[in-house]
């Protein structure tokens, strides 16, 4: 089924006490009514179409586009915030949700204008797995084997993609949550968050790529403790294990994600995505392929703008300028 039109939100200074509100949504709202559009600045816009919509308190400049339950937030430098707005189902994700990050990750492989990426959640959850649809239960069991692919399709789009992703684990975590935040490149979470891995409490063996993708980054026998105990764990308790790279305050989360997004989405983009691809690949290859994907990125990423600027800088003595490119 072909997605619907997004609707962007741009919010920009007016010279009148209120904000003026420049909406494009391809025919969703006539030239005479954007022209009409005012709304004060601790107003709640919100259009006849669901999926889009202003959060209270919004940033001047900042854009706001909503898909699916899926907030995407664009941010000066490249910084792009995906945040899941299902509070009322406690951040679990539905397939269509699913789909609309598989739809952007995919897309933000060729858009230049995507820096780094910051993947959070509402209130007091960050994911706590699917949101599993009715009559779930009552497919055939040849049909239900595919009962789960746009999840698989949505974390083999994470893991594969050539941006850095930081993951700010505002809340609580459950089932697939566990992969949108550890599948990232860096791990940002509140001390006080709540794991659960909670398959086994509910008598499934994990999955959604859970077996795949987690073993790839959990110690053996860690993965057995919070698969088979299946125990609710604190972020704590996993950056002991040496899964998390900053844990701090909840108030701190998004802010110490932002400055690390922030930093990533300065530097040199393409360099950084061949090389989280080699890391990865080199999970699941021999030595031989290794050493061959490490040539042709070395080849490839010479061809760059940012490549010959890291010469040069170096060459010169002053810090570098990267571009993206």
């Amino acid at each position: 089924m072909p997605w619907p039109a997004p609707v962007t939100i741009a919010i920009f200074p007016s010279r009148s006490p209120g904000m003026t509100c420049s909406l494009s949504s391809l025919g969703a709202v006539s030239r005479r009514q954007r022209g009409a559009l005012r709304v004060g600045p601790e107003a709640l816009l919100t259009l006849a179409s669901e999926r889009c919509r202003m959060r209270r308190g919004s940033t001047m400049g900042l854009e706001v586009e909503t898909r699916e339950g899926l907030e995407i937030e664009r941010h000066d430098g490249g910084v792009v915030v995906l945040r899941l707005a299902r509070p009322d189902r406690r951040n679990a994700v539905d397939n269509a949700t699913a789909r609309a990050y598989t739809q952007f990750l995919n897309d933000a492989n060729v858009d230049s204008s995507v820096r780094s990426i910051v993947l959070t959640g509402t209130e007091k959850n960050y994911c706590t797995g699917a949101d599993v649809p009715p009559g779930a239960t009552k497919m055939n069991t040849l049909d239900y084997r595919y009962a789960t692919e746009d999840y698989r399709s949505w974390f083999k789009a994470l893991w594969e993609v050539e941006k850095p992703v930081v993951s700010a684990v505002n809340g609580n975590v459950a089932g697939a949550g566990w992969m949108m935040a550890l599948l990232a490149d860096l791990v940002v979470a509140n001390t006080d968050a709540r794991w659960t891995h909670v398959f086994t409490r509910r008598g499934m063996v994990p999955h959604a790529g859970d077996p795949y993708f987690l073993s790839k980054i959990i110690p053996f026998h860690r993965l057995n403790e919070i698969a088979l105990l299946s125990d609710t764990l604190t972020s704590a308790d996993l950056d002991k294990w040496g899964l998390i790279n900053r844990c701090v305050a909840a108030d701190d989360v998004l802010p110490t994600a932002m400055e690390l997004a922030t930093r990533l989405a300065a530097g040199p983009t393409r360099t950084l995505g061949l090389t989280k691809r080699l890391y990865r690949r080199a999970l699941s290859t021999d030595m031989a392929t290794s050493f061959e994907d490490e040539r042709n990125a070395t080849a490839l990423i010479s061809t760059t703008k940012d490549r010959v600027e890291g010469v040069m800088s170096f060459v010169e003595g002053r810090p570098a300028n990267f571009i993206g490119d």
